[in-house]
């Protein structure tokens, strides 16, 4: 029989990528008696949820639920009774972050097991795990699992957020859309397991590593108000890279539904920015101290942080008898020798080859140093499989058999190669004697075994007994570092190098093993002293305070889904801030006889995107129509020239217009055009013009508007990044060059702008309801709509004007601005065509049928 976990990938596989039916719930959250379930909530996928449910949680306490790809667990079949035994992995990252809370902290992890559990075993095996660990598993079957982890994760994202392309079959496997399936339906699956158990007003969830990055749009989709933080382990790699992949924009929008995201490094940080900015068009900011994204409302905020180790943990194995031993063993073994050691695991990223030329390079510039140095490269397992490993594993060998064949003797081997699952330990013992550590990885996320060194270099009173030392003894420690690392920016003392310059990887080898003692003290002090404040506990502890932080205001907004499939994506907007429905807007249209209308132009009436930028012969009929009606008085207010908005609303003779942001205002057609009293002075263009001149040369795909009031430098088709830069250069330089002048310089979407002092569109609008109060036709009805920053002016100038004591009555304010996003107007409207819909049925309330075709109409329904 198929189950259905295997019938939601065949789903997904035909197409219905996000029709995967939900898993049953088979994991209560409240029991209250052994064996009966008390539903008590509707937060589950059959239960009653539109993703703003007030039900009340019957669990008060705040609650921690763990996601990652693998439980934190050891599994194994007791052969005697056939029945699955557990127990923590104590090295695992995941279970020691729960060091940085206090004891009283609930936590729940979600994952699967490193065990294939049989159908018929897995609801006693997940009941085991709840009620012993508070582990919830997610069963993948298979097939699925092997698609999706040995498929999608390591054969396609691994090597890509390592920087390897798959240039041709030989070197990477290609995109493959089945497997790009499996790592949806996986990511559903865990994500139906975290909504089994979760209460979405008090848990918090956070996320671990690159298996589950759409994890968050399930989720986020299940309910709007989530709390959910992502952090990566491994590094995002530059647009460049990342632009690569078929699938890029739907990881980005997941990754975007969580509400923090966490980077071990700045470099990481920055890359996943410049993606957000390239492909989706989102620019980022800075907001007291804390990096921001702006995503439909909601504040998606950067964390960088690189986690660190469990130093008691570390110290427990040093304390061991086994670990003494095994000092004392080595400390025989290599008497008289300076060892070099490097952990690693068997994959192409870690280097491993070329430490191995750069010992045989040391080797040969230094002859003195053989017989004396000892580099001991101990392997761990693979975690993926494919050729690329063999040949990794393959070129080891021979390069290390080749070094001790030239440079060793049969009582000495300068490379010693341990490729066996090595005990903890065992490991501690090297660490303890090395005389210096090298991470030579080409590309890797965080590597914890420099961390690692330096506390087992640190030692114990157990250790120190172990190795014959005394405990006042000074302590020293050699790091030798690729840059590529992503613990290399926090250990400063390290010496950190290019892995791919084997000669200066040799250099770099040499100067460790050669530095004096006291210089060696210093590095470590400094070293430790970061270690043991930065460690685990730390990392976890910051990144749940800055998850607090980030969720604080969920509760302060509306919050509603929009988009489909992996598309999905939460709006959230002020609980005042509503869609301007037409229906209540002619309500009140129809029932006041004076009205000031302000449009907006591009993005308004004329859609942003297109290449006519002429309006369409509909949004002409509108206008002429709302013209047409002597209780209104209608205006275009853009920041467009006065000859293209007059010669492309010539037909409607009523119209008022203000262009160029109210520097130049006409009343109707047959008015002649007025320009705003500051414009006295436009000296200032000569100084501007060539500054722009020389950043349009310096900046491809950027250009100069000269405009009768202002200058602006457009840098919309230049490159993202470069365009920024130097619109920020451009800013500072035109600010220092006319800090006497009377203009303001301002930076809008994709623009630098300097036009004179006192010219915006809130001063239209001003000008406008004062002429009306002053030919005694006071407002009561206006209507304001735009769709930009320079539409603000007019949102503020509007509802500043219409309380003033010089109004009778207050009017009824429409301030609307186009596109859900933050605004000072109360309502919005989603596009030009909404826009245009509303102006119509507003001409249509202006001009009423007649009434003899009113009563045709009625005769003739009467007949049908």
């Amino acid at each position: 029989m198929v189950s259905r976990s295997y019938m939601n990938f065949l789903d997904l596989a035909s197409g219905n990528l996000l029709e995967i039916p939900h898993t049953p719930r088979s994991i209560p959250r409240v029991m209250t008696v052994p064996g009966i379930i008390s539903d008590l909530d509707g937060y589950g996928p059959h239960g009653s949820n539109d993703g703003d449910s007030e039900i009340a949680s019957s669990i008060c306490h705040e609650r921690k639920i763990i996601v990652t790809n693998m439980l934190p667990l050891h599994a194994k079949k007791d052969p005697g009774t056939a029945k699955w035994c557990f127990s923590w992995d104590e090295d695992s990252l995941y279970l020691q972050l729960k060091d940085g809370f206090s004891p009283e902290t609930e936590f729940i992890y979600v994952g699967s097991l490193k065990a294939d559990i049989d159908a018929s075993e897995q609801e006693e095996v997940s009941q085991k795990l709840l009620e012993d660990f508070n582990c919830v598993p997610t069963f993948l079957p298979q097939d699925l699992q092997k698609k999706f982890y040995l498929g999608f994760c390591k054969q396609q994202l691994w090597p890509l957020f390592h920087y390897m392309l798959p240039m041709c079959p030989d070197h990477g496997d290609r995109f493959d859309r089945t497997l790009w399936q499996a790592y949806v339906s996986a990511n559903k699956m865990f994500a139906d397991k975290i909504m089994e158990i979760i209460s979405p007003e008090e848990d918090y969830v956070w996320v671990h590593d690159y298996h589950l990055m759409l994890l968050p749009t399930f989720l986020r989709k299940g309910y709007n108000r989530v709390k959910l933080g992502f952090f990566l382990h491994s590094p995002f790699p530059s647009s460049e890279i990342y632009r690569t992949l078929p699938v890029r924009d739907e990881i980005l929008r997941g990754l975007l539904n969580c509400d923090l995201i966490g980077f071990h490094t700045f470099d990481y940080a920055r890359h996943f920015l410049s993606c957000c900015s390239r492909m989706l068009g989102l620019d980022y900011e800075s907001k007291r101290g804390h990096i921001g994204l702006d995503y439909f409302g909601r504040t998606v905020y950067i964390k960088i942080l690189p986690v660190g180790i469990h130093i008691c943990r570390l110290e427990s194995v040093m304390n061991l008898p086994s670990t003494s031993a095994k000092v004392k063993e080595i400390q025989e073994q290599f008497s008289g020798r300076k060892v070099i050691l490097g952990i690693d695991d068997m994959d192409i990223f870690k280097g491993i080859s070329l430490k191995l030329l750069a010992m045989e390079q040391l080797l040969q510039q230094h002859p003195d140093l053989q017989g004396k140095v000892v580099l001991v490269q101990i392997v761990n397992p693979a975690r993926g499989s494919g050729k690329d490993v063999q040949e990794a594993k393959r070129e080891t060998y021979l390069t290390a058999k080749r070094i001790n064949d030239v440079y060793g003797s049969p009582e000495y081997e300068p490379v010693i190669l341990i490729d066996r699952p090595v005990p903890r330990y065992e490991k501690t013992a090297y660490y303890a004697l090395a005389e210096c550590c090298i991470v030579n990885a080409v590309r890797d996320g965080m590597n914890l075994v420099p961390y690692k060194y330096i506390v087992c270099r640190q030692g114990t009173p157990y250790m120190d007994k172990a190795m014959g030392i005394t405990s006042d003894s000074p302590r020293t420690s050699m790091l030798v570092v690729s840059e590529f690392v992503g613990c290399s920016p926090s250990l400063s003392g390290a010496i950190r190098v290019n892995p791919w310059d084997i000669e200066a990887v040799a250099d770099a080898l040499n100067l460790a093993i050669t530095m004096r003692e006291s210089e060696k003290q210093l590095r470590h002090e400094k070293h430790y002293r970061y270690v043991s404040t930065h460690d685990v506990a730390y990392w976890a502890r910051s990144f749940m305070q800055d998850l607090e932080r980030a969720c604080q205001d969920h509760y302060n907004k509306r919050c509603w889904g929009i988009g489909f499939g992996l598309g999905f994506r939460v709006v959230s907007l002020s609980p005042s801030f509503r869609r301007l429905c037409i229906e209540h807007i002619v309500s009140a249209y129809k029932r006041t006889n004076r009205r000031a209308i302000f449009l907006d132009y591009d993005g308004t009436v004329v859609p942003q995107t297109s290449i006519v930028k002429s309006p369409s012969s509909e949004v002409i009929s509108v206008l002429k129509a709302l013209c047409n009606d002597q209780n209104n008085s209608v205006f275009i207010v853009s920041g467009r020239g006065k000859n293209s908005l007059s010669g492309w609303l010539d037909p409607c003779e009523r119209l008022g217009i203000a262009a160029e942001h109210g520097y130049f205002m006409r009343w109707n057609k047959t008015s002649e055009w007025e320009t705003h009293s500051v414009a006295d002075d436009l000296d200032w263009k000569s100084i501007v013009e060539p500054i722009m001149r020389l950043y349009a040369e310096t900046t491809d795909g950027s250009s100069i508007e000269v405009k009768e009031s202002a200058l602006v430098w457009h840098h919309h088709d230049a490159d993202p990044d470069f365009g920024s830069c130097q619109a920020k250069e451009l800013l500072d330089h035109l600010e220092n060059v006319l800090a006497n002048e009377p203009v303001v310089v301002k930076r809008g979407q994709h623009i630098v702008e300097v036009k004179p002092q006192g010219i915006s569109k809130g001063s239209v609008a001003e000008k406008v309801l004062s002429n009306m109060v002053d030919q005694g036709k006071p407002p009561d009805f206006v209507l304001c709509i735009g769709d930009d920053k320079s539409d603000e002016d007019m949102f503020e100038s509007i509802l500043n004007t219409v309380s003033a004591p010089t109004l009778p009555l207050a009017p009824e304010i429409f301030a609307c601005t186009v596109g859900r996003k933050s605004s000072k107007a109360k309502y919005y409207l989603d596009d030009t065509v909404d826009v245009v819909k509303l102006l119509q049925g507003l001409a249509t309330a202006s001009c009423p049928k007649p009434k003899y075709i009113e009563q045709t109409l009625v005769s003739f329904e009467s007949i049908i």
